[in-house]
């Protein structure tokens, strides 16, 4: 097929695109994520896909990224922030839906490959794809493949414990997965948003003037740094591509390369930290690359 759908199914919005073979975009949709359900999620897929089919007038495929991974052993989504999928085939229900094969990946994965394949890492050896939005997650891209394992896991960095931990961020916040002080609760939006404590979004902290927000975002920046020179020490990757509502804030790529060093096991670091090419479509478009480009 020579057109590709792809939907991103995030945790506040759901975008679809259609992408022809060279990678344009003939079509765009997005609508909010319809939260707690399940049949809902089901439903408003289906629509997307066919409003942009009747209005290219096609047959397409389709990729969907979503904030979880089909577990090898159960074939059942796990691992999803947007819990309401936790447990369901929504591969095989989403196939039966649209009549079609459809094929799956972590919305990081997917945010990953559309940045290592013509966004800010292409060409780059090594490319480490960051979402920090909703929830915290990344895909790793190795010549230009997806790197994955024998548990569908290569990425979840936002479920390690954040290295390095200062006093007062022992044993830190609850998180959905049933451990505490995971990258995930301090570095996702709603985490900075908890830190700071006065009931503002990350956005406004992010963008506020005020010593209060300028503290939250210095603890903010000096978390970021640890936790991807963790990420270095271990991958060494090229470039890290940073996605997600947090990736916007400019600062971050001056001020956290500045800091990560004092973590980093190396004399110099020569890995970029960059924001994404395609803005915060690019995981879209990644999952209708899925089919190949």
């Amino acid at each position: 097929m020579s057109i590709r759908i792809g939907i991103d199914l995030g945790g506040t919005k759901t975008e679809a695109i259609a992408l022809a073979a060279d990678g344009s975009v003939l079509e765009r949709r997005r609508v909010d994520t319809v939260q707690g359900s399940y049949a809902d999620t089901l439903r408003t897929i289906r629509e997307l896909v066919n409003g942009i089919e009747s209005a290219l007038s096609c047959r397409a495929s389709v990729g969907v990224g979503i904030p979880g991974t089909i577990s090898p052993v159960s074939g059942l989504v796990k691992n999803a922030n947007s819990t309401w999928l936790i447990g369901t085939p929504l591969d095989r229900d989403l196939a039966a839906a649209l009549e079609r094969p459809v094929r799956l990946a972590n919305d990081a994965d997917c945010f990953a490959l559309s940045e290592a394949s013509d966004g800010a890492g292409a060409g780059a050896p090594t490319v480490f794809g960051v979402i920090l939005g909703t929830g915290v997650g990344a895909g790793i891209v190795v010549n230009g493949q997806l790197l994955s394992g024998p548990n569908a896991i290569a990425g979840e960095w936002g479920h390690n414990s954040l290295p390095w931990p200062e006093d007062r961020e022992r044993p830190g916040p609850s998180c959905y997965c049933g451990r505490t002080g995971c990258i995930e609760t301090f570095l996702s939006g709603p985490g900075l948003a908890r830190d700071d404590e006065r009931n503002l979004s990350a956005a406004a902290i992010a963008k506020g003037p005020d010593d209060r927000s300028l503290a939250s975002m210095a603890r903010y920046e000096r978390r970021l740094a640890r936790a991807l020179a963790h990420v270095i020490n271990i991958l060494d990757p090229h470039v890290i591509v940073l996605g997600g509502g947090l990736s916007k804030v400019a600062r971050l790529y001056d001020t956290v390369p500045k800091l990560w060093g004092q973590w980093i096991f190396s004399d110099s670091v020569a890995t970029r930290l960059v924001p994404p090419a395609h803005g915060d479509s690019s995981g879209v478009r990644g999952a209708a690359w899925l089919w190949g480009k």
